[in-house]
């Protein structure tokens, strides 16, 4: 017991009197930053691969299109995000010449790989609306993609929510990842605590505890946002 109490004291020390809570504090933004706008990114891509991929492939462009959106979903399912975030940032970039901040590369990969899952996930969804709603919309003179967006999206959006919820769980964890093109999350922050003090345990236990309490908060949300659209829907 003694014995965890100096590691607590090292860790307070570093916490607070080197002001390493401003690394925890910037560790805890950029993950949020990376894992809310993947996920909204994320969100617009999966809706259009999903509307896509739904679409009468009665015509050419309607068949490639859905090819090239079977690809992606392909690619960025078959590879860890880990592997996407590192061929992005040293090689696919370099070879482009482009330079981009490490924050805004893993915002980018991030989303992209969060509109893999996505369009799946919102594939199910608007699978699971009537039928009869897409045809109704034809039937007062919309375009198939109007109608898919007006009337369909927003229906299948109810029916998929608490799986957007886990996977905006999923992007929150997966975050982790990030320091290995230089970003600096919340592992970053709390592994400086580590090789500052020589000691690893107080510090990752409270990175856990830190995600523990996202995820719940996250859940708490995502249940209350289930409730609210609930009442609206007997309202």
């Amino acid at each position: 017991m003694g014995n965890f109490s100096v590691k607590v004291e090292k860790f307070w020390e570093i916490f607070y009197e080197y002001r390493g809570y401003t690394r925890v504090v910037t560790g805890l933004k950029n993950t949020l930053i990376i894992a809310v706008l993947g996920l909204l990114i994320g969100i617009v891509i999966g809706t259009l691969i999903a509307t896509v991929r739904v679409t009468p492939k009665y015509k050419t462009l309607p068949k490639v299109l859905n090819g090239i959106c079977s690809f992606y979903v392909g690619l960025f399912r078959g590879t860890p995000v880990v592997v996407q975030l590192l061929v992005t940032y040293y090689v696919m970039l370099p070879l482009m010449g482009i330079n981009i901040p490490p924050l805004n590369v893993c915002v980018l990969v991030f989303g992209l790989n969060s509109g893999a899952y996505v369009s799946e996930i919102m594939r199910g969804g608007i699978m699971s609306v009537d039928p009869g709603q897409l045809e109704a919309g034809r039937a007062v003179g919309l375009s198939f993609p109007v109608t898919m967006l007006k009337i369909v999206v927003p229906q299948a959006v109810k029916n998929i929510l608490p799986t957007l919820g886990n996977e905006f769980i999923t992007l929150i964890k997966e975050t982790s990842v990030v320091s290995f093109v230089g970003a600096a999350d919340l592992y970053v922050a709390f592994n400086y605590f580590g090789t500052n003090s020589y000691e690893f345990m107080v510090p990752y236990l409270v990175m856990a505890l830190i995600y523990i309490v996202l995820v719940m908060l996250i859940a708490l949300g995502v249940r209350l946002m289930e409730r609210s659209l609930r009442k609206s829907d007997r309202s």
